[in-house]
């Protein structure tokens, strides 16, 4: 699997350009709040489109500047956003099933039994998202975006609402379900201890712009040593 992205947008208050690949790997997206990291993520779902460049995954373009953009129900991406997007009037269970296309026994199929298994919320297919925690609330939704069986997961601070313990639980589970599908996840954070956790690369963002790339731990430290 291998996502290219390779686009420019105007923003506010800058120009957005960034261009990288990603492999089958955990890439955190790391920077301030309004730095361009989840238009980044919008523009690789759909949501929102680059005023120029490219955007392929698995060597299938997304986004050509001349042609019409892949439609966001297409692109077999899962997206798992800060405020998780369950729908108050399904219960877990529909949630889940939500983006299958043949809903019978949807719910029965191994792929969702592993995911309710790897989880822990196999009790919870009949209550409503109101009936339940935060950390329970995010564990539906990363089921829910991985359900469909996506190329690529997008997380938007998705663990930035819940408490250490939980969020640190959530992590474990993270990597768990990453060593199990093999597929790109691109995270966006603004928690270093988060990024340097999860993230196999950290792409360091400015402005609209890749200012650095750390690939390991020693080097996060590295950097968080000069910037403290």
């Amino acid at each position: 699997m291998m996502l290219h992205i390779s686009v420019e947008k105007k923003l506010s208050h800058f120009q957005l350009k960034v261009d990288f690949k990603i492999l089958d790997e955990i890439v955190v997206l790391f920077g301030p709040s309004g730095s361009g990291k989840t238009t980044i993520l919008n523009m690789i779902a759909g949501i929102t489109h680059p005023d120029s460049g490219t955007i392929t995954l698995n060597q299938l373009p997304l986004y050509l500047q001349k042609a019409k953009p892949v439609p966001i129900q297409k692109r077999n991406i899962g997206y798992l956003f800060q405020d998780y997007a369950l729908f108050p009037h399904m219960t877990v269970e529909k949630n889940i099933i939500y983006g299958i296309k043949d809903k019978r026994g949807a719910i029965e199929s191994p792929l969702i039994q592993q995911l309710l298994q790897v989880m822990g919320i196999t009790h919870l297919l009949q209550k409503y998202p109101g009936q339940i925690s935060g950390g329970e609330k995010q564990r539906v939704a990363l089921a829910r975006a991985l359900a469909t069986e996506p190329k690529l997961l997008l997380l938007d601070e998705a663990f930035s609402a819940l408490d250490q313990k939980t969020r640190s639980e959530c992590h474990d589970e993270l990597i768990r379900l990453y060593q199990i599908w093999n597929i790109p996840v691109i995270l966006v954070t603004h928690d270093l201890e988060e990024a340097k956790k999860l993230g196999s690369r950290i792409l360091f963002m400015e402005k609209g712009k890749v200012i650095d790339e750390l690939i390991n731990k020693q080097h996060v430290e590295l950097y968080q040593s000069n910037i403290l």
